[in-house]
């Protein structure tokens, strides 16, 4: 974020522009709070492009979100706008995710005169940016979960135990699926690997883990990391987590709130009393890895991809101001800066921007399930391979075929 915002303002000034930063997001300028905001100069800016986080910091806050009990349901949207006339602010760079995406286009839609360049900005990698190109951020925060993931890896070979690695990303999981296959995890878990109409079963997840680990015992390695994406916790079966979280707090629906859910505890226990119903002991421990992925100091990809998307929000807004468009995201596409118009990249029912999932039919997802160590149908079709595994389970080779033969069939999403 700090490369865009010094990019900007070096061009911006360099084209004779007032550059003003407004600390905390939307917040302030919903509040009315003026004097949250204040000037940026060339110096200000010059070598912040190697440092992580965000000099002029970022909030949740959202002018978009309506209040049906005002006079004015958009009263947020309006002060927001409001603030910014007084700032006497004509050309607006926002940097954030879908949500503040679909918020600048709100505010570009509704203020007439302001132009908005939209800088796309998530780890999660899920925004529908053209010809495969990732979202800033996402490259340096798997190069941290790479390496927290190796040292996991190499503590689980060391001890003799499990990791169950939870990654950020509540609507896609590229980050768990680029951490664990770059580090060469065990496995990685994602939800788009599951039927996209129906919840995920819990039990489902935990036979995965359970059986991994037993063809990994069956080989002599009783230890491995497996990498899951958060958003799984966010499909699961509202009543298995009734029976596995009977003291969690839930909402006034009685659905489990999933800022509660721990899911990386929750199918560390769920492994372990398998284990334990079979007389067996396992080490398995949770881990989750968010806030340690954010604010890291980027890598030299994203430094110079930052500079690239700071530099070409500032020329597309002199056209814009120059022209009669209100705003758009600002992408590279084969090494050129291009424009999408706002609306362009939107679901058509819900207005929302489409969020970009893996692809798990693609040559890249195939070869991340290929070195993964999982349960599959070559293992159920080769008897010495079958037997091996069984044994490791206490169980009868037609007995484990009858338990977790469905999972032979589950390599990709249906």
């Amino acid at each position: 974020m700090n490369s865009v915002i010094s990019a900007a303002t070096i061009e911006a000034r360099n084209r004779g522009w007032d550059v003003v930063g407004i600390m905390d997001g939307f917040h302030h300028l919903i509040e009315g709070h003026l004097e949250e905001a204040r000037q940026l100069s060339i110096t200000d800016v010059s070598r912040i492009h190697l440092q992580g986080g965000s000099i002029i910091r970022t909030s949740r806050a959202n002018p978009t979100v309506r209040d049906e009990a005002a006079d004015d349901p958009d009263w947020r949207l309006h002060a927001c706008l409001k603030s910014l006339r007084k700032l006497g602010i004509d050309a607006l760079v926002t940097i954030g995710g879908d949500d503040t995406a679909f918020s600048a286009s709100r505010l570009a839609e509704a203020a007439g005169t302001l132009r908005v360049a939209h800088v796309p900005k998530t780890i999660d990698n899920d925004l529908p940016l053209p010809v495969g190109m990732p979202t800033f951020g996402f490259e340096t925060a798997r190069s941290v979960g790479v390496q927290l993931v190796s040292n996991l890896m190499t503590d689980a070979m060391t001890t003799q135990r499990w990791y169950l690695v939870v990654a950020m990303g509540r609507s896609a999981g590229h980050l768990a699926l680029g951490i664990g296959k770059s580090a060469g995890a065990t496995l990685s878990l994602i939800a788009e690997e599951f039927p996209r109409d129906s919840p995920i079963a819990l039990s489902h997840l935990v036979d995965i883990l359970e059986t991994a680990m037993l063809k990994r015992i069956a080989h002599g390695r009783p230890f491995g990391v497996a990498v899951l994406a958060e958003g799984i916790g966010l499909r699961l079966r509202q009543d298995e987590l009734h029976d596995a979280m009977p003291e969690i707090e839930r909402d006034e629906h009685g659905n489990i709130r999933l800022a509660e859910l721990e899911l990386d505890r929750l199918l560390a226990n769920q492994v372990k009393d398998r284990f334990k119903e079979r007389g067996q002991k396992v080490t398995v421990e949770g881990k989750n890895i968010g806030y340690e992925l954010r604010c890291a100091p980027p890598v030299p990809y994203d430094i110079e991809y930052t500079r690239d998307l700071g530099y070409g929000a500032v020329d597309y807004l002199g056209q814009a101001l120059a022209g009669d468009e209100p705003g758009g995201m600002i992408t590279i596409q084969e090494g050129h800066m291009v424009a999408l118009p706002f609306g362009s990249f939107s679901d058509p029912q819900t207005g929302r921007v489409r969020i970009r999932q893996v692809n798990v039919e693609s040559s890249s997802y195939r070869v991340a399930r290929e070195y993964m160590i999982r349960l599959d149908q070559r293992d159920l079709d080769d008897p010495d391979r079958l037997r091996l595994i069984a044994a490791a389970a206490g169980l009868t080779p037609q007995a484990f075929r009858e338990r977790f033969g469905y999972l032979g069939n589950t390599a990709g999403s249906r």
